[in-house]
């Protein structure tokens, strides 16, 4: 017997949970065309107001850091009040409207500030937002919901940035860039608001019998948080392979660009893949990705233009697990009355990981690019071997029936 969840229910709570998912996806689509739109320029921003290198890195690496940190506490308090829809809102409001502000920023400090805000209020809202997901999930399977809202989630990442682009090329301006961000953001609030009003208690779409007694976060839970550090920690950023394709000339400038898209639209397709995937075969589908990525590096780091571009999209379906069937299986693993907070460890637990291999990766490279390959593809190795035995312990422990919530 595989760890699939059962199959869900049918009928109007299915339709409503399948309606509630694409509201959230518009939503993250919208955002994302905001917030990424932005942080394709912020970097020469800041150096127009007069910021030094060292100060947009360490404004980077402040925001970054925020950007997970803040998750522990404020899926903490989701589940402490029960109000997932205040703590997404006010999130979603800092998160979007710091970003038009930046249009009247008139020193580069003022900028930073709002590029921190920025990052906060995405780590404010994400952990409420993915255990209302979570819930609305248990209608439709795990993998497919995170899977559909990472494919509309990405397909704003890659408009943002063409959009300010497009201005930018256009001769607009850096202010006008972000100015008129204002649009996708309003409209961003609106269908969440939309969202609020239609379906106040998404705790309603799950399965799962309310819990009498508070429940704990699993043993399994903290060893899949083991693997997720391990895939974290080995996965190089694309700024640092950014920079050696540029440093090794193995693609022109413009086609480090087009790599980057090509990435990014390949994250979206493999995410609805492997969503589907992981609701038949549960962690098979992670370790099968994981598996699939590990060869991402020395394609892009040793190879040429084609290893390049191949790399690239092995990059791509890596990411695109990441962020759908990764955050699915939080869902399994944490009980409904947990899961915010589970969404905000396990955020903690891959940004810090995320950022220590970041340092790590970039260390080694500037000694050996073997080096960096063979760092990168041991660490997501380890990974592998935790993904299965994990699998293979669900399935033991179910016995019969999966469990409700699943």
């Amino acid at each position: 017997m595989s760890d699939r969840p059962a199959e869900p229910a049918i009928g109007p709570s299915r339709r409503r949970a399948v309606q509630f998912i694409v509201f959230l996806g518009v939503v993250s689509l919208l955002a994302d065309m905001t917030y990424e739109g932005a942080r394709s320029a912020t970097g020469p921003y800041l150096a127009l107001l007069g910021a030094s290198a060292t100060a947009v890195g360490f404004v980077a690496g402040l925001g970054e850091f925020l950007g997970f940190a803040v998750r522990l506490a404020s899926g903490y308090l989701g589940d402490r009040t029960g109000r997932y829809w205040a703590v997404t809102i006010f999130g979603y409001c800092l998160n979007l409207l710091a970003v038009p502000a930046l249009a009247l920023a008139g020193s580069w400090e003022a900028a930073a500030v709002l590029m921190v805000a920025e990052r906060t209020g995405r780590a404010i809202r994400t952990p409420t937002r993915d255990a209302m997901l979570s819930q609305a999930s248990a209608r439709t399977g795990a993998g497919w919901a995170f899977g559909l809202h990472e494919a509309l989630d990405q397909t704003g990442a890659i408009a943002g940035p063409l959009m300010v682009g497009a201005v930018l090329y256009f001769g607009g301006g850096y202010r006008l860039a972000f100015a008129l961000l204002l649009i996708p953001a309003l409209v961003c609030l609106i269908v969440l608001l939309a969202a609020r009003v239609a379906y106040p208690r998404p705790e309603e779409f799950d399965l799962a019998p309310p819990s009498l007694v508070a429940e704990r976060l699993p043993k399994s839970f903290a060893i899949y948080l083991g693997a997720v550090a391990l895939i974290a920690a080995g996965y190089a950023d694309f700024p640092l392979i950014a920079y050696h394709f540029g440093k090794a000339e193995t693609v022109p400038a413009v086609g480090i660009a087009a790599l980057y898209a090509l990435a990014m639209a390949t994250d979206g397709a493999a995410a609805l893949v492997l969503g589907r995937w992981f609701d038949r075969v549960g962690t098979v589908a992670m370790a099968a990705a994981t598996a699939g990525s590990l060869f991402a590096p020395p394609l892009v780091f040793l190879g040429g233009a084609a290893g390049a571009t191949a790399g690239m999209v092995l990059w791509g379906i890596g990411m695109g697990a990441q962020e759908s069937i990764m955050r699915a299986m939080v869902a399994k693993l944490a009980p409904p009355d947990r899961r915010a907070t589970a969404y905000g460890i396990f955020g903690v637990v891959y940004g810090t990981a995320w950022f220590a291999g970041s340092v790590l990766l970039g260390v080694l490279y500037d000694r050996s690019i073997m080096a960096i390959v063979v760092a990168a593809m041991v660490l997501q190795a380890c990974a592998l071997p935790i993904l299965l035995a994990l699998g293979r312990s669900r399935v033991a422990g179910e016995g019969g029936a999966p469990p409700p919530h699943s």
